[in-house]
């Protein structure tokens, strides 16, 4: 009971090492009481849909550790019924580490960053691959129509923990649409400036 993240995630060795660190107390806390972090709410549903990027963790069967960086359109992560999200998977370099994996091990680790707010969600889950043959109706469900990429199938993600993380140590960045938003008021602003400008200077 209590928190799933650290339900699942703090092992008897992750404990010992907690409590060598002096915060296995505060963890402690934490891990008792009702069950929670297990369910998505609206607040995790809106994060996701804003984001165009993530790092999803997978083991092969050799037991090496394999991270990979998925990207798409914002929001093409979506939120599905179910406790579930999903997501097309584009085409890349061909390699297919990631789905080769879960041939073997369908459990998953995701990291999502919003990087201009500083803020991070860890994800534990399982999942299970589609396409449209197999499941035509999901597939659409899924689909997005401005993003031209070529969709090899999709991911569906049964989410059995979610964390945040604290803000230290993330480096604030933003894409060029969010940079160019933010400076379009100094801009118009220029722009107005070098119209009174002008004029003042037919004046003269």
């Amino acid at each position: 009971m209590g928190h799933k993240f650290a339900d699942l995630a703090f092992t008897e060795a992750v404990k010992e090492v907690q409590a060598l660190m002096g915060s296995r107390k505060a963890y402690a806390r934490a891990e008792a009481g009702p069950e929670t972090h297990h369910e998505l709410t609206e607040d995790e549903h809106d994060f996701l849909s804003a984001r165009d990027s993530f790092y999803i963790a997978s083991v092969s069967e050799t037991g090496w550790p394999y991270v990979q960086h998925r990207g798409g359109p914002k929001g093409f992560v979506k939120a599905l019924s179910g406790n579930r999200i999903g997501f097309h998977d584009f085409g890349g370099n061909r390699q297919y580490v990631t789905v080769g994996n879960l041939k073997n091990n369908q459990r998953v680790a995701l990291i999502l960053v919003d990087y201009p707010n500083q803020a991070r969600l860890k994800i534990l889950g399982t999942v299970r691959l589609i396409d449209a043959a197999s499941d035509p109706k999901l597939m659409q469900e899924l689909e997005n129509k401005e993003y031209e990429a070529k969709v090899e199938r999709a991911f569906i993600i049964q989410v059995e923990a979610y964390d945040w993380n604290c803000p230290q140590h993330i480096t604030p960045r933003w894409t060029s649409d969010e940079i160019a938003k933010a400076v379009l008021p100094l801009q118009d602003k220029i722009k107005n400036l070098e119209q009174e400008l002008a004029a003042l200077r037919e004046k003269v």
